[in-house]
């Protein structure tokens, strides 16, 4: 439309939204990625005591100081918990069965938003359209679909020997395996 139409075409280009970094997506970002990959490998070593990030790095072939970002945002949720001294290392600070990973994924990539107007607690929604807009009801379902999706998936859930992982032979912890648990046997395609 233009301003002969009777509309102030330059406040409606100058008004325009943006997603805060911190708000969430659909997309998850290397930080979720590498963050889940960090996680399934602490619980492979549940209970065995604490694991070196350079173990786990290597294990995962994943950047050493990445993960060590990665850990804090896991510390801070009260997702892992860290041990100094020469043996010490990273370990769950539950057990993986307790861990669901929606509170993996909001530690690492925040708020699951896939606009802002379906924030789970907006009271800013950032949209003066909130309080007639037709559409909003998509994002919060999306919100809701997505977060029930991860809150039905534990991390112990993820986590046990995967033939086409070519450290698939690591030795995992007997308080990982749950009886009567399917072991995977299929092989998991390249992501």
């Amino acid at each position: 439309m233009t301003a002969a139409a009777g509309l102030d075409v330059t406040s409606q280009e100058s008004h325009v939204r943006s997603i805060p970094q911190m708000s969430g997506a659909l997309h998850f970002s290397t930080r979720g990625e590498y963050g889940v990959r960090l996680m399934v490998e602490l619980t492979r070593h549940h209970g065995a005591g604490p694991v070196s990030l350079a173990e786990m790095a290597d294990h995962e072939s994943l950047p050493r100081p990445y993960l060590e970002q990665l850990v804090s945002s896991l510390r801070e949720a009260g997702l892992v918990r860290s041990t100094r001294g020469a043996r010490g290392g990273y370990e769950l600070a539950r057990d993986p069965s307790e861990i669901r990973m929606s509170e993996v994924i909001v530690a690492l990539e925040g708020p699951i938003t896939p606009m802002l107007c379906a924030a789970d607690h907006a009271r800013d929604p950032g949209c003066d359209r909130t309080s007639f807009c037709q559409v909003q009801t998509l994002w919060i379902r999306v919100r809701e679909a997505v977060v029930q999706a991860l809150d039905s998936l534990t991390l112990l859930e993820l986590t046990g020997p995967v033939p086409a992982h070519p450290l698939s032979q690591l030795p995992i912890s007997p308080s990982t395996l749950v009886a009567g648990r399917p072991v995977r046997t299929e092989s998991v395609p390249n992501a």
